[in-house]
């Protein structure tokens, strides 16, 4: 199961069934849970800890130190789930002492080929970050959010969940959960109800999202009046509910 040219540390635990393929490298304090497949060329940096049935692509950087520059080799970690798919050249990194120390990385994650997640970042359950899709530190990821390729998030931003990105995006502020964004700068053209549809979303419930996108993302006019109109949603529909808090709870002001 471990090929005969793989280094590891010998504080590293591995489960019995882990396999790791030629020339790979894994770092101190590594800990390594059942059914995780470890491919060629990896390296995975010290106190890294991975849940089951990962599989890690060849030439992957996982667990190394945060690119940082108050980053001053304190401990830090990252943190990885369950069935988690890390392609070719992907890049994740661990956290830092003014972060919280922690990167961390759900369940049923797909990361396509050299997708980056950096220092501090917050990745939720079952999103996907298509080819180079890029989050710089103190991101947050909610469930089921899907970055086009290329795209591109500023730090400190915040992903709502099931929210999607076009080809190339580059956002800097937060993306309310269920909405679509695309450009440079990134803009909100809508509810994201391909998607939702695909996750069993009722066409009731997805109207109501899409009115209050409408009443809070790109309404002009009285926001009074917008407000009572979302809240009345709110009460029948608790994914408006959500939405509404997202919006109103937002540090860096959303996407629109």
């Amino acid at each position: 199961m471990i090929h005969p040219t793989a280094i590891i540390d010998p504080s590293a635990t591995l489960a019995e069934d882990v396999s790791v393929g030629p020339y790979s490298v894994i770092g101190a304090a590594v800990e390594i849970d059942s059914g995780c497949e470890i491919a060629s060329h990896v390296v995975i940096g010290d106190s890294t800890r991975m849940g089951k049935n990962n599989r890690i692509f060849q030439f992957s950087s996982v667990g190394e130190v945060a690119q940082d520059l108050k980053y001053a080799g304190e401990e830090s970690f990252l943190e990885i789930g369950d069935d988690n798919v890390i392609r070719e050249f992907v890049t994740l990194h661990r956290g830092t002492a003014h972060g919280g120390s922690y990167t961390r990385i759900g369940d049923h994650n797909l990361f396509m080929a050299y997708a980056h997640v950096a220092h501090d970042c917050q990745v939720a359950h079952h999103t996907i970050f298509s080819n180079a899709a890029s989050i710089a530190g103190h991101v947050k990821v909610d469930d089921y959010a899907i970055l086009g390729g290329f795209t591109c998030v500023h730090q400190f931003s915040h992903i709502g969940a099931h929210a999607f990105s076009g080809l190339g995006t580059i956002i800097n502020r937060d993306v309310p959960p269920f909405v679509m964004v695309a450009g440079n700068h990134a803009s909100a053209y809508g509810i994201n109800k391909r998607g939702l549809k695909r996750r069993g979303f009722s066409d009731e419930l997805i109207q109501a999202l899409h009115q209050t996108f409408k009443l809070l993302v790109k309404n002009r006019g009285a926001r009074d009046e917008a407000l009572l109109k979302v809240k009345l949603l709110a009460e029948e529909h608790r994914q408006v509910k959500h939405l509404l808090e997202f919006i109103e709870g937002s540090e860096r002001g959303i996407v629109r």
